[in-house]
């Protein structure tokens, strides 16, 4: 089955392996001084299919870079790049990627399923619906906005304390409430 506009389908172990190298060549093509030129035709259906991402970078278990997309606006495969480049050069709480640091450097790709928006009448209400270890948060009031990813829970694990480092994430206090606060959920296939 050829995804549409927009899937949240699993993809298969070739086009994830593809995936991850194609995130490689585009940091590596920052490191040379350019952007990694792809055409979105020349990937299979799957890796066509527009869909969110974000490339988070580390080296040596330390956090080097994590950008991404919300909302799908592209195609997979240029989403991919675009990120692995911005995640690598871009991320305004790290210096650029150095050539020193490539050789380390692990990839990890997160591909979101859409935001589907949650209702709730309290904040005991909504930490019922949160799916620890499961779900990505994005927490809106007003302007201000954060994100965690399902990846998150595994230095997060309580739900309270996922809930209050996201507004804090946001620029909110940690024990802000408002019946305008909005909240949406999302899962994401994490490659590797």
């Amino acid at each position: 089955m050829v995804p549409g506009p927009s899937s949240n389908a699993a993809l298969a172990p070739a086009h994830r392996e593809e995936l991850l190298k194609l995130a490689a060549r585009s940091i590596e093509a920052g490191l040379g001084g350019d952007r990694l030129r792809i055409r979105a035709g020349d990937f299979p259906p799957e890796m066509r299919a527009m869909r969110a991402s974000f490339v988070t970078l580390s080296v040596g278990a330390q956090l080097r870079g994590c950008i991404g997309t919300l909302e799908a606006r592209r195609a997979l495969v240029e989403d991919v790049a675009l990120n692995a480049y911005s995640a690598a050069f871009e991320d305004p709480r790290f210096p650029p990627l150095e050539h020193t640091e490539f050789g380390g450097l692990d990839i990890h790709l997160s591909l979101l399923t859409i935001p589907e928006s949650l209702s709730f009448g309290s904040e005991a209400d909504l930490l019922a619906q949160i799916r620890p270890g499961i779900d990505g948060l994005v927490l809106q009031e007003g302007a201000r906005r954060g994100t965690f990813l399902p990846s998150v829970w595994e230095q997060l694990s309580d739900p309270t304390e996922f809930l209050r480092q996201l507004k804090r994430k946001a620029g909110l206090p940690v024990d802000y409430w408002s019946a305008t606060l909005r909240v949406s959920r999302y899962t994401a296939e994490s490659i590797p």
